[in-house]
C-alpha cells in the first residue's frame, strides 16, 4: 500500500496489534515526520503506556475515554483500543491528515469498534474535550520536544481522577545545556549531574504540579520512566483537592557529592561547607506510588510486552518510598579512586551498616539510599 506516490506503507505487529506504518520509518535513526510519523524505537514507551493504562483503567470509576492528542500513526493509541478490553473509548488526533488517514485503515485492520479520529491542532482538540462528561479518563501528550505548551489544556481536558500521561524529549534543556530556556518551559533550572534525569523529571512533574495549582487541581505521580531519549510521566489530576506545596529544591554540591532535597535554597555543603549548585524550584516529593506499580506489574503478565517492563516496574517499587536522589556506583568509584563495586555488593554493604537502599529503575547503576556521600564512601571502603 502507499499513502502517496513516493512512500510504502508496510504492515508491523506491535504487542498483540497490528499497524500500518511508513517504511522509511524503520529504515533511519530519526523517523520523518512525512507523510506520517512513527517511531519504532519507542516501542518500550509503547508497552508502559499499556500496562499503565490497563492498570489505571481497571479501578477507574468513570466512563473510560482515552484521548490521544499528538497520536501520530496512532500506534498508542490503536493499541490501547485493540488490547485493552475495558476501554470504552479512543480518539485518536493529529493535525497531520495523512496520520489519521492510516490509523483509520490499522483500526479497520484490526477490526477495532470503539475509535474516533480527530485532526485538529492538539489544543484545540483537548479543549473541545475539557467539558464535563467529554473529558478523558485518561490523556495522552506525546509531543516533539518539550509538553509545557500543552499542560495546561491537558489538564483541563483530565477526568476528576484522570490520568494525565505526558513526554519530553527536549534533553538538552533539561538537563542544563539552555538553563533559560529551561526556566521558561519548566519554571526551574536544572545542575548538570550524574543524576540529571531524576532533575529533569522532577523538573516535569513540577511544572505540572504549578499549572495544576492555579486550577485548585491537585497532580499526583503515579508512575515515571526514562529511556534513551525521552521522559515520561504518569500523572494523577484531582480537581478541588488542597494543593500541597510539594516544590522546593536539590541542593548538590559538586566538590564532595553530596546532594538533598528540601524547601529552601541552601549555599554551603553541611557534609564539606563548599558552594552548592542548585536545581529548581522542581518537585521534591516521590515519583512513584507503590500501589499502582504492584498493580502495573500485575497487569503486565496480561500483555505482549518488552520483557525490561517487568524490570523497570520491579526496580520502581523497590524504590516507591525512598526519598532522595540517587547515586551511581561509577560516581562514588571516582570519587574514591578505585573501581566500583557491583550493584548487589553495594547494596549489602548498606544494609549491613543499617541504612536502607535500593536499585533505581532511572540509571542501571544506581542506587538510592539514606546514607550520605561521606558515610558511603567509607562504608565502600572497608
Amino acid at each position: 500500500m502507499q499513502i502517496d506516490q513516493l512512500t510504502k506503507i508496510v504492515e508491523i505487529t506491535e504487542g498483540s496489534t497490528k499497524l500500518l506504518v511508513p517504511e522509511n520509518s524503520l529504515k533511519v535513526n530519526a523517523p520523518p515526520k512525512d507523510p506520517a510519523f512513527f517511531n519504532p524505537r519507542a516501542k518500550l514507551n509503547r508497552d508502559l503506556s499499556v500496562i499503565a493504562s490497563s492498570s489505571f483503567l481497571k479501578n477507574f470509576k468513570g466512563q473510560k475515554i482515552f484521548l490521544d492528542s499528538l497520536a501520530g500513526v496512532g500506534a498508542r493509541s490503536i493499541r490501547i483500543a485493540n488490547e485493552i478490553k475495558n476501554t470504552e473509548k479512543v480518539i485518536v488526533n493529529d493535525i497531520n491528515a495523512k496520520s489519521i488517514e492510516l490509523a483509520e485503515k490499522s483500526a479497520k485492520l484490526n477490526d477495532i469498534q470503539n475509535c474516533e479520529f480527530s485532526e485538529n491542532e492538539a489544543c484545540r482538540f483537548l479543549s473541545l474535550h475539557s467539558k464535563r462528561g467529554e473529558r478523558g479518563a485518561i490523556v495522552d501528550i506525546d509531543p516533539f520536544g518539550s509538553p509545557s505548551r500543552y499542560i495546561d489544556c491537558g489538564i483541563r481536558a483530565t477526568a476528576h481522577g484522570g490520568l494525565l500521561a505526558l513526554t519530553a524529549t527536549d534533553l538538552p534543556v533539561l538537563h542544563g545545556l539552555f538553563q533559560n530556556a529551561c526556566k521558561k518551559k519548566y519554571y526551574g533550572v536544572p545542575v548538570r549531574t550524574e543524576f540529571s534525569n531524576e532533575i529533569a523529571l522532577r523538573l516535569i512533574m513540577g511544572c505540572i504540579h504549578l499549572i495544576g495549582g492555579r486550577f485548585d487541581v491537585r497532580c499526583l505521580p503515579l508512575f515515571v520512566h526514562t529511556d534513551m531519549h525521552y521522559y515520561r510521566v504518569y500523572v494523577r489530576i484531582l480537581v478541588n483537592s488542597e494543593v500541597e506545596d510539594r516544590m522546593g529544591f536539590i541542593v548538590f554540591c559538586n566538590k564532595c557529592g553530596h546532594r538533598r532535597l528540601q524547601k529552601e535554597p541552601e549555599n554551603l555543603c553541611e557534609v564539606c561547607k563548599q558552594k552548592t549548585e542548585l536545581a529548581g524550584p522542581l518537585w521534591i516529593d516521590n515519583l512513584f506510588n507503590k500501589s499502582f506499580i504492584e498493580t502495573m506489574l500485575m497487569e503486565y503478565q496480561k500483555y505482549s510486552v518488552d520483557k525490561r517492563c517487568e524490570k523497570i516496574l520491579a526496580k520502581s517499587l523497590e524504590e516507591a518510598e525512598m526519598s532522595g536522589t540517587y547515586f551511581t556506583l561509577d560516581e562514588v568509584a571516582s570519587r574514591m579512586k578505585s573501581a566500583p563495586l557491583g550493584l548487589d555488593n553495594a547494596l549489602e554493604k548498606l544494609h549491613a551498616a543499617g541504612y536502607f537502599a535500593t536499585s533505581t529503575s532511572l540509571n542501571p547503576t544506581g542506587f538510592r539510599t539514606n546514607c550520605r556521600i561521606d558515610e558511603i564512601i567509607k562504608i565502600f571502603s572497608n
